[in-house]
């Protein structure tokens, strides 16, 4: 069962920037698909970035040109650089990975990372 640890949220101004982290408990080279997604209170979760086993990106309309999503696969580790973050931005940031089991395709949620932007 594959592990996935989200690092680096905190309380940050607006204007500011993050580096959110997610590493994986083994290789992430041949995940199909890994990305992040948030959850603000009262709020349906949503897809943040994707980033694809080859490297192809994708955002959310709203927030491309601030965010960006890579990878490091010799680290096992994903990012995701926010800036020019704002208060909506707050949110529950969580890591995702879908990976191939035997012709099946299995999602991997990490626990969360906390993401606070606020004067």
């Amino acid at each position: 069962q594959v592990q996935l640890v989200e690092s680096g949220g905190g309380l940050v101004q607006p204007g500011g920037s993050l580096r959110l982290s997610c590493v994986a408990s083994r290789s992430i080279g041949g995940f199909v698909t890994m990305g992040w997604y948030r959850q603000a209170p009262g709020r349906q979760r949503e897809q943040v970035a994707i980033i694809t086993r080859g490297g192809n990106t994708n955002y959310a309309d709203s927030l491309k040109g601030r965010f960006t999503i890579s990878k490091d696969n010799a680290k096992n580790t994903m990012y995701l650089q926010m800036n020019s973050l704002k208060p909506e931005d707050t949110a529950v940031y969580y890591c995702n990975a879908n990976i191939l089991a035997e012709d099946e395709i299995v999602a991997v949620w990490g626990q969360g990372t906390l993401v606070t932007v606020s004067s």
